[in-house]
């Protein structure tokens, strides 16, 4: 018999298990770890900021430990071709993410929105000048193949930018035609995507097999429930980023009838008004007795990645500050969530120091249920084990938070089995 209601302690220990951090991580995390992971997520989210490592690399270490990054890196931005596609595909998936090559067809409804509206570019694509880039961008790519934004010839040079990027008009028109379905990234150089045209990438039994769009939704919303656990609407909504609370809930009536879904009432999930939430649990959800785990979350992890589920799970208010002043900067350039257990019990500022061999951690906070203890050895111990990852030899903590002092204690206890280290 299904459950009909949860505590809050159950919700978020079923959420961390099905969100992959309720399990013992593998010895020698390899290939078969790394996909397995990205498959249960569903999606791995990319993001360019890399003061400690890009923002992909991260959720994996916090699931299976010290792996490989070359070896995501060998699985998600190898040159790809029909013959020999790649696992894993780029596309707006969430936000850009990489997923499952077999999930193309998933996403036409989204291709379908970017070429009827032009997407987040506007009508930029629409206007006459510009369809013309668009059209040469294009025929270049069907002459020449796979190209990096540098290396197309047709269009000049005139570079449109903002305060953040500077697109010229061959950014803009390969970022439509990738966003609309024409063009997909056939790998990337560096960090830098490599642009080809769809039928020179991906495998032929996915191209022009577009799912309707009742069918995409009920599957992306099965996987958003099973990925996490126990869900509100929207949180499925937000998983994927529907954007149709609408389609979502005849969705999950659907998956109901299906014997997928079952409804639930979690303790403390209430709307505005104080209304409980109508929440869904997973039929394949389960419930650990007790979480024994310290990691360190991405901002686009999806255990956090919806502030608002961040926030009814944890208690926990989390906004980004990398595009907030520094001097209104109240927790830290980028700072990561730090989970301990079922609980997010604060977060910390990391910054890799290449040059110095050093993790920096340049700011540290408690959550207000948390301070020091047996907290601060557990996340002193996975600072130390995120430094080796990355090939660091030492941690550092600065005087900024509250809980910079409690690390940095914790950290000098364990310098006798590190003698490089050189403290605070």
């Amino acid at each position: 018999m299904p459950r009909t209601s949860l505590s809050a302690p159950e919700a978020r220990r079923i959420a961390l298990a099905a969100h992959g951090l309720a399990s013992a991580r593998p010895a020698d995390p390899g290939s078969r770890s790394i996909v397995a992971t990205i498959r249960r997520m569903g999606v791995l989210q990319i993001d360019s900021v890399n003061v400690f490592a890009r923002s992909h690399y991260l959720p994996l270490f916090s699931r299976l430990g010290a792996y490989d990054p070359a070896t995501l890196d060998r699985l998600v931005m190898r040159r790809a071709t029909p013959a020999r596609p790649a696992r894993f595909v780029e596309y707006l998936a969430h936000e850009a993410a990489f997923m499952p090559v077999e999930d193309w067809p998933l996403w036409g409804f989204r291709r379908r929105e970017v070429r009827d509206r032009a997407g987040r570019w506007g009508g930029w694509a629409a206007d006459p000048d510009n369809a013309s880039v668009v059209d040469r961008v294009r025929a270049e790519l069907a002459a020449r193949g796979p190209l990096r934004p540098a290396e197309i010839e047709s269009v000049g040079r005139a570079a449109r930018g903002g305060p953040w990027w500077d697109w010229d008009h061959v950014k803009r028109a390969l970022e439509f035609l990738w966003a609309s379905g024409e063009v997909a990234i056939a790998g990337r150089q560096g960090f830098e995507r490599v642009y080809a045209l769809a039928e020179q990438v991906l495998p032929g039994e996915v191209i022009g097999r577009d799912a309707p769009y009742d069918v995409s939704v009920r599957e992306l919303v099965l996987r958003a429930a099973r990925a996490s656990g126990v869900a509100t609407i929207a949180d499925l909504n937000d998983y994927f980023r529907l954007r149709d609370q609408r389609a979502v809930k005849v969705a999950v009536a659907e998956l109901v009838d299906a014997g997928e879904l079952s409804p639930v009432t979690v303790e403390g999930w209430a709307d505005q008004a104080g209304r409980p939430l109508p929440a869904w649990i997973h039929r394949s959800a389960r419930l650990p007795r007790a979480i024994d785990r310290a990691a360190l979350l991405t901002p686009f992890d999806p255990v956090v990645w919806f502030r608002d589920r961040a926030e009814r799970l944890f208690d926990f208010h989390y906004r980004i500050e990398i595009y907030v002043p520094q001097a209104q900067r109240r927790f830290g350039y980028y700072s990561l969530p730090v989970l301990v257990d079922d609980r997010v019990v604060g977060r910390v500022d990391l910054k890799a120091d290449r040059a110095a061999s050093a993790l920096r951690v340049q700011s540290a906070w408690w959550e207000p249920h948390a301070a020091g203890g047996r907290a601060a050895e557990r996340i002193a111990a996975e600072l130390r084990r995120a430094a080796d990852w990355q090939g660091l030899e030492r941690v550092t903590v600065s005087r900024w938070g509250d809980a910079t002092d409690h690390l940095a204690a914790a950290l000098a206890a364990e310098r006798h089995a590190h003698p490089r280290e050189r403290g605070r």
